[in-house]
């Protein structure tokens, strides 16, 4: 007498229709109930995805083969699983889950692998490019809340590429220490300003498992030219977030997915010797006009149930 899968499926034999509910039946009930949720998600999608793939034995180990050397390729200042996370958009869709914010507010991005704590902190109106290499660029703004008020004495972190398209970091020895990095805080009526130089794109490390992949998958490695903000103010939820040229080449083909339509900034060229002498500039000079919108900081009530 023949059976039908319901009949043998009790939570214990393996079967191809029914699998991935076999392995989560598996599941104690003393089990973290968070775990228990994200460990049976992933199982049902990771099942699904084989089963649609039907991937042959080669395949399914060259896969795990890939997974091996992206974990060696990992040490204490290169982490290839965020880089891999980066490329296929999960960093950027985590990120954007974890930080849904009123409208009006300054969207955020991902923080990315150069961000370095100690920058020095600055008079507004300091020229943070050591090197003296680039296009002279003024940024100046106000921080306000999103009804508009000015919010004075918050903290904004700033680090960006110099002309070469290389971080202080890739080149140490070559670039000064902390060059263009810097903190700066709004004043009374919110504004801010520095010196800096325009930011040129540049690619990710792509020399190891997950460069190979983008160029199996005939995809470039570079990054759209930005400048990144770390904004923070007490009782305010705290943004990170880029500003983006628009003329880079690689705007809509970011590797990463860090760019959003309203992180595009105007970098206009400025022919104006009074304010150039105002602000120490060299006359012409490129200004960039950017205001950042802070939300107010929400009681947090965990994960969804």
């Amino acid at each position: 007498m023949s059976q039908t899968t319901e009949d043998r499926f009790d939570g214990g034999y393996f079967d191809e229709e029914r699998s991935a509910e076999v392995v989560n039946s598996r599941i104690g009930e003393g089990a973290d109930p968070r775990l228990k949720e994200v460990i049976g998600i992933l199982t049902r999608h990771l099942h699904n995805a084989v089963k649609e793939i039907e991937p042959t034995h080669e395949e399914w180990f060259a896969a795990i083969r890939f997974l091996t050397e992206t974990g060696q390729m990992c040490n204490d200042w290169r982490q290839e699983y965020i880089l891999l996370s980066d490329v296929l958009g999960v960093t950027m869709l985590v990120d954007a889950i974890n930080h849904r914010r009123p409208s009006g507010a300054t969207p955020n991005t991902i923080l990315g692998p150069f961000y370095v704590e100690g920058a020095p902190h600055y008079a507004n109106g300091a020229n943070i490019c050591l090197d003296h290499k680039g296009e002279p660029t003024l940024v100046r703004g106000r921080i306000m809340d999103v009804d508009g008020n000015p919010v004075a004495g918050a903290r904004i972190d700033v680090w960006q590429t110099n002309d070469d398209g290389f971080y202080d970091v890739q080149q140490k020895g070559e670039q000064p220490e902390y060059n263009l990095r810097g903190v700066f805080a709004s004043e009374a009526d919110g504004r801010y300003w520095f010196r800096t130089v325009k930011p040129r794109f540049y690619p990710i490390p792509d020399d190891g498992p997950v460069g190979r992949m983008l160029g199996d998958l005939h995809r470039h490695p570079n990054r759209a030219a930005h400048m990144h903000f770390i904004v923070t103010a007490d009782g305010y939820d705290e943004i990170i977030t880029h500003i983006f040229t628009p003329d880079c080449p690689y705007l809509k083909e970011d590797t990463v997915f860090g760019v959003k339509k309203d992180l595009v900034a105007e970098f206009r060229t400025v022919d104006d010797p009074d304010l150039a002498a105002e602000h120490g500039m060299p006359n012409p000079f490129l200004m960039v006009d950017w205001d950042f919108v802070l939300a107010r900081r929400a009681k947090s009530n965990g994960h969804r149930t």
